[in-house]
């Protein structure tokens, strides 16, 4: 739990800087927001194996969504406790993405 709680923190600080520097050619926006997050755990090789778990795991929405939910916590509490059937696979996706994350890219 501790592992991946880390793992999505350094995303959610990266998810703030998205745009902000230039990007390797075919990162995904999980990758880019891993790789811009200044954290010292944040290494090409962990940043390159969470993104390839955002591609298997997640969609290009699911992806993008996700993002958005750290520049806005409240959206992510939002999601989390709404009723919607597609916020609530969006919250299902993304706490499997997250174990699947901690599971695979332990270093």
């Amino acid at each position: 739990m501790t592992r991946r709680l880390s793992i999505l923190s350094a995303l959610a600080l990266a998810a703030l800087g998205v745009i902000a520097a230039p990007q390797p050619v075919g990162a995904n926006v999980i990758e880019r927001a891993c790789l811009q997050s200044g954290r010292p755990a944040a290494s090409r090789a962990l940043c390159d194996c969470i993104g390839r778990v955002a591609q298997q795991t997640l969609t290009g929405g699911q992806m993008r969504a996700g993002a958005r939910f750290f520049q806005d916590p409240q959206r992510a509490q939002d999601v989390r406790q709404s009723n919607r059937r597609s916020d609530e696979e969006l919250w299902r996706a993304w706490r499997n993405f997250g174990d699947t994350a901690e599971a695979m890219c332990r270093s």
